[in-house]
């Protein structure tokens, strides 16, 4: 009580000193203090009593939990569609193949030695028609040519002349003959008939082979009795096979003799490769073995080995080997140098996958599996393989699908997914 007065006679001393708005502002900051401090206390007390019932009213609140982020597995690489076609990754199945030890060796196509003719004229004369020009097909037997010749109108009138003699003397043979015998002629005179008719079959038949050895055929020189005058001198000249012409050697009105050459043929649906093997891989080249061509747009031609010729070339050190290759569209062209690949031995195995699609990765065969929406790292164990295909003998089944052309795009992928995020 005693402290009480004291403070009012203090708070009025100040009023009457001339302080009044500045101790007015102290003051009213005590009372808010102190105000304070009594409704935190009253507070304290009686809020949790009032709160309690209230909260069992209503159920707690249940806190959401925190999102978590979805991380893909290390061996997963998210990639769409289009974001494969601009790496240009290439995918192919996989499954059953052959593991092929291979000689790669130098070769040179050629035509096919039965299936290629020199087309010559065979007798002199000039030149009357060229019926066929380069690259035309021919059919064998088809007339490629016509020669007017004087050399077959001597031949074939000797020809005729001989025929007209022989059925004279024909004739008269037959007809002496019988008076022979009966009696009614001398034997001088039958002999004489006799002799002349020999004679005349002589000549017919050396007209005869003369005639074929100008190249006529049995049915012209049969039907020349029949052919007008004015084709007496001409020649035709004949295609030997089926093919195409490849070249064309002479034109109208060229004089030309027997050993003149008009046309080059060739059937070139087979060729011939001559291959160059070294002496040391020449044992292991057998007949019948593969062979592969490869054509300069890139397609591939298979043949087989034909012919191992048993003599070595002293300029290359080298043995000569022939193999026949189809070349159904004329693809291969003679006079080619390429490489022919010789499969030397086979051997099948259940998986065979390129070596382009199989990546080193933390020294491990890997290879990049496709998958919905990207492709799936999967580590391999290989096997045998050759120069372009290796054995998967673990980690892949028949018909999966993996990357076989840029795969390397993807172990650059992989790496970037294994760098630890800051």
């Amino acid at each position: 009580m005693e402290n009480n007065d004291r403070w009012t006679e203090t708070l009025r001393r100040t009023l009457v000193g001339g302080a009044w708005r500045s101790s007015a502002k102290l003051a009213s900051r005590w009372l808010l203090f102190a105000a304070a401090i009594l409704a935190s206390a009253f507070l304290g007390s009686w809020f949790p009593q009032i709160w309690a019932p209230v909260r069992s009213i209503f159920p707690p609140k249940t806190q959401a939990p925190e999102p978590v982020e979805q991380k893909t597995p290390d061996s997963f690489i998210p990639l769409t569609d289009d974001q494969i076609s601009v790496a240009k990754i290439e995918t192919a199945p996989v499954g059953p193949g052959l593991i092929k030890r291979q000689l790669t060796v130098p070769a040179a196509l050629k035509p096919e030695p039965d299936h290629f003719a020199r087309v010559a004229a065979k007798v002199s004369g000039v030149v009357a028609e060229m019926r066929k020009k380069l690259g035309d097909k021919v059919a064998k037997n088809e007339t490629l040519a016509l020669i007017d010749s004087r050399e077959v109108a001597d031949a074939k009138s000797e020809y005729l002349a001989a025929v007209a003699n022989y059925d004279l003397q024909s004739q008269l043979f037959q007809r002496e003959k019988g008076l022979f015998e009966k009696k009614i002629t001398a034997e001088q005179l039958f002999l004489k008939a006799k002799a002349a008719f020999t004679e005349a079959k002589l000549r017919l038949d050396l007209a005869r082979g003369k005639l074929a050895a100008l190249d006529l055929s049995e049915g012209e020189i049969s039907a020349l009795s029949s052919q007008p005058i004015s084709r007496l001198r001409e020649k035709e000249i004949y295609a030997p096979i089926k093919g195409r012409v490849i070249e064309r050697l002479a034109s109208l009105g060229q004089p030309v003799t027997g050993e003149s050459q008009l046309y080059l043929l060739a059937d070139l649906t087979e060729i011939e490769a001559d291959l160059a093997v070294p002496i040391a891989d020449l044992a292991s080249v057998r007949e019948g073995q593969p062979v592969a061509l490869k054509a300069p747009d890139g397609r591939s031609f298979q043949g087989r080995v034909r012919v191992v010729n048993a003599m070595i070339t002293p300029e290359t050190r080298t043995g000569n080997v022939l193999a026949t290759v189809k070349n159904p569209d004329f693809a291969l062209r003679p006079g080619t140098l390429i490489n022919a690949e010789v499969t030397l031995e086979q051997s099948p195995v259940k998986i065979l996958a390129p070596r382009a699609a199989v990546q080193l990765v933390h020294n491990e065969p890997t290879v990049f599996v496709r998958v919905k929406n990207g492709f799936e790292k999967r580590v391999v164990e290989l096997g045998d393989g050759d120069e372009r295909s290796v054995e998967i003998v673990k980690g892949l089944k028949p018909g999966e699908t993996i990357a076989v052309v840029n795969s390397f795009v993807l172990k650059a992928e992989a790496g970037k997914h294994e760098i630890p995020e800051e």
